[in-house]
């Protein structure tokens, strides 16, 4: 029976987050870059967050992840409505996850230097803590993309793009 609460049902969640912010959101602006932000815009976040989960989800049950090894796909950047149709594919194959998956060890590799051969060695890993990274990296992408519908003159909702322990933490101090 798949599992319905912790790291699962958190990365589904924002990516159900950033559905509902999509259907509210213009196609011209999904893909427009802006300068301030160094360039970038909604669809090339949106992009890269996405390009990590189809990189978890097609080496979690093989034992290998490579974050590297990305397609880099540019119709996701400019096309809001086949972003959101991968969207949709991610939550699906995310919910055929079980709990005992988590426990799953994996291998892993992101570069983290172009200086050097051993920046694309492989790492240790479980599904579970690449679970918790996907979240992490994810929140951290939604900040930018917050930023960049800011710049565009639009509010996002103010949880969106905030780390989870900030939103706890803005509870219990009630703000």
């Amino acid at each position: 029976m798949p599992y319905r609460e912790g790291l699962i049902e958190d990365n589904i969640g924002y990516l159900q987050q950033v559905l509902e912010l999509l259907r509210g959101l213009k196609d011209d602006m999904y893909g427009k870059a802006i300068p301030l932000a160094f360039g970038s815009g909604v669809g090339q976040h949106l992009r890269h967050c996405l390009e990590h989960y189809e990189s978890f989800l097609a080496g979690w049950r093989i034992g290998k992840i490579d974050y590297d090894a990305r397609a880099r796909e540019a119709r996701v950047e400019h096309e809001r409505a086949h972003a959101m149709s991968r969207i949709d594919a991610h939550i699906a194959a995310l919910r055929r996850l079980t709990e005992p998956d988590e426990d799953r060890p994996v291998k892993v590799r992101q570069d983290s230097s172009a200086a050097h051969e051993a920046a694309t060695l492989w790492s240790h890993s479980t599904v579970r803590r690449e679970l918790q990274f996907l979240v992490s990296h994810t929140v951290h992408h939604f900040a930018l993309i917050a930023m960049i519908l800011r710049l565009h003159g639009l509010e996002p909702h103010p949880d969106f793009g905030v780390a989870p322990s900030t939103l706890k933490y803005r509870q219990a101090v009630g703000g």
